[in-house]
């Protein structure tokens, strides 16, 4: 597991879409340049033999860590990468004290709900409000 620097920002962005992850409202290049760029955030790459089979993009904000863009490529998955890059997430947040790691996952994507909650995540009484700033 490494971090993700500028050279990785094409193939990142294309896993990226090409899992799913990606929403017209959202710019996922300005994402990873804002992830890649902040201290408090990095984005972790999982290769083999060179080739990108997964990200996930961890932060914390001082109170809490998070996690986006856990995504690992179709012809890789169920092979325990997903797994492997949540470890290193929630490694990367231990060593920086947080206390709790949080991630939200859209409406209706159950199979996202049950890995993570094979992992031992569980979901939190609260409601994600926001508004778009831009």
């Amino acid at each position: 597991m490494h971090a993700a620097t500028a050279a990785d920002r094409e193939a990142v962005i294309a896993l990226w879409h090409a899992a799913g992850l990606t929403r017209p409202w959202n710019d996922p290049g300005a994402d990873f340049d804002r992830a890649v760029a902040g201290v408090g955030s990095t984005i972790l790459l999982l290769r083999a033999q060179g080739v990108l089979l997964g990200t996930a993009m961890v932060g914390e904000d001082g109170h809490r860590g998070w996690v986006y863009y856990l995504a690992v490529t179709e012809a890789a998955r169920g092979q325990g990468h997903g797994r492997a890059l949540m470890a290193a997430a929630e490694a990367w947040l231990r060593a920086r004290g947080c206390p709790k790691l949080q991630l939200m996952v859209r409406e209706g994507n159950d199979a996202a709900i049950g890995f993570y909650r094979a992992l031992g995540l569980e979901p939190q009484p609260v409601v994600t409000l926001g508004r778009f700033l831009h």
